[in-house]
């Protein structure tokens, strides 16, 4: 049985009393368990009496304005609503960041944070650091890349930690723009080779949080302020249904072919719209390749053994049909062709050990196939239909405005190459990774940067993303009218689109879902 502290075995001291005993523990007491004692002699210099405590804190008038407001609203429970006024009273600053190394959802390595305010705390995670420099693209499965990886990770751990933390205590989080620019003081190489943009992004993502909820706001309507728009419009999501270049093992050279439910009434309909037609894909796929073609694809897209891409497309009109929506659901591809570019050509056979050598095609060729496949099919975007560096391709495939040309790898979402491609007309929409630019503040100036150039947006996740929603709130808070978020049937996928459900059951008849109108949106 415990022994009772001393105050219980002492009478109750009358408030008078009281204000000539309480005291602040000495060390010695804190290390005793923090046992209350009575001020004596030598301990007197140390004692701060209740009044004292409370002049010192302005608990008076601070407590006398919470039972005002408490007796104004007529609080049915004066406790709780004068606790929670308190506590807002009290304005929130930034207490400690940690970070630690998680796995993303290719078994990668990722960074997590936990950013700690006298209020809460708040977390957020992106995708794993990217590939080392050096290390070529196509040794995504190698070991010594992810041996290079966990150290990038471990290394930005430790900044995080230490610099990055020691810079942003004290911070209101409320303050967005102060806070990135105090993480960018940190690490001023162009690609952010010091804390790697990932490392920054959860850091920055944390804090958006946490700005949100001082604010008490939703945390899509806490970005929609910074951008300085109203945040009511949904996206439409661009559903990966078949996975295929470096996304998956069949002979496939692009790597995604997606669907686009403009045709739903809300943003609800979509999703029932994209996961119906996904599971009439597999059936389909089933049917015509047996059960081992329904495995699935880095981005939760099928990848049936096709290297066609028309087939590929062909499968998926069919699944429309049999789902029932004709004419409700557009198709887009992303080509990813930075993959297959070889010199100047592109290897649509890149993947195949036996190569015909009739599918080596020249820029031109590469144009005249996606002009047929927009002509053949209700396709209404294409996603880096040209190498990362083929300026001359993409912009000759864009001034034919056959559908939207998204730039991925052109633009690696950074100003500078999207100020020549909005110069050279080389592409007209955005995909925005914001793990490419490293802060929400940054990710934001490069929506305006779209947005000011008439341009559409489609904020993406990354393949080998983390469970963090992040970017649902950031399409819905940036306007953007489009969202890339993988299949309907991963955990990583399916937390980013559950998030824009839940979003639109609070916005309820304030939701707009942007549906036929999914190009303009951003503008």
């Amino acid at each position: 049985m415990s022994t009772p502290l001393k105050s219980e075995k002492k009478k109750m001291s009358t408030p008078q009393q009281f204000r000539q005993v309480v005291t602040i523990p000495s060390k010695a007491e804190e290390n005793r368990g923090w046992e209350e004692s009575v001020v004596t002699g030598a301990d007197s210099a140390a004692a701060m009496s209740v009044q004292e405590y409370l002049e010192k804190h302005l608990l008076p008038r601070k407590i006398e304005e919470a039972v005002n407001a408490a007796v104004r609203a007529k609080a049915a429970d004066p406790v709780l609503f004068i606790s929670t006024h308190m506590r807002r009273a009290a304005p929130a600053v930034i207490t400690q960041v940690r970070a630690r190394q998680i796995l993303d959802s290719r078994g990668a390595p990722a960074v997590e944070v936990d950013l700690h305010t006298n209020k809460a705390v708040h977390r957020a995670s992106a995708a794993g650091a990217g590939a080392p420099e050096g290390v070529a693209v196509d040794a995504t499965r190698d070991a010594e890349k992810r041996r290079l990886l966990a150290k990038a990770v471990a290394d930005a751990v430790r900044l995080i930690n230490g610099k990055v933390s020691e810079a942003l205590v004290g911070m209101d989080p409320q303050q967005q723009a102060q806070i990135d620019q105090a993480i960018m003081d940190l690490d001023k190489a162009h690609h952010k080779t010091e804390l790697g943009a990932n490392a920054m992004l959860a850091v920055s993502i944390a804090a958006c949080k946490a700005g949100a909820a001082e604010k008490e706001v939703p945390l899509y309507k806490h970005i929609a302020d910074l951008v300085g728009k109203s945040a009511t419009t949904l996206p439409v999501p661009a559903i990966t249904v078949i996975n295929g270049g470096t996304h998956a093992g069949n002979s496939l050279p692009i790597q995604e072919i997606m669907i686009l439910p403009v045709g739903a009434k809300n943003f609800e309909e979509a999703l029932q719209m994209g996961s119906e037609t996904y599971h009439h894909l597999k059936d389909i796929i089933w049917e015509k390749y047996g059960a081992n073609s329904c495995n699935i694809g880095d981005d939760g897209g099928f990848a049936p053994n096709i290297s066609s891409i028309t087939e590929g497309l062909d499968l998926v009109i069919a699944a429309i049909d049999r789902a029932g929506y004709n004419g409700r659901i557009k198709l887009a591809i992303d080509a990813s062709a930075t993959d297959f570019c070889i010199g100047k050509k592109y290897d649509l056979e890149f993947k195949s050990a036996k190569k015909t050598g009739q599918n080596f095609k020249t820029g031109d060729d590469m144009i005249e196939m996606y002009s047929q496949l927009c002509s053949e099919y209700p396709l209404v975007s294409i996603e880096q239909p040209f190498d990362k560096d083929d300026w001359e391709h993409s912009k000759k495939f864009t001034t034919l405005e056959l559908c939207q040309v998204v730039g991925d790898d052109l633009l690696m979402s950074d100003p500078e190459r999207i100020k020549r491609a909005v110069n050279e007309y080389t592409c007209d929409a955005l995909t925005l990774k914001a793990n490419q630019v490293g802060t929400v503040t940054e990710a934001i100036e490069v929506v305006k940067q779209a947005k000011d150039a008439q341009w559409s947006v489609m904020v993406s996740h990354r393949s080998g993303d983390t469970d963090d929603s992040f970017i649902s709130d950031l399409a819905v808070g940036a306007a953007a009218g489009q969202i890339k978020a993988g299949a309907p049937c991963r955990g990583e996928c399916l937390t980013k689109y559950n998030q824009l459900l839940r979003i639109e059951e609070e916005l309820g008849s304030e939701g707009l879902y942007a549906g036929e109108n999914w190009r303009t949106a951003a503008s």
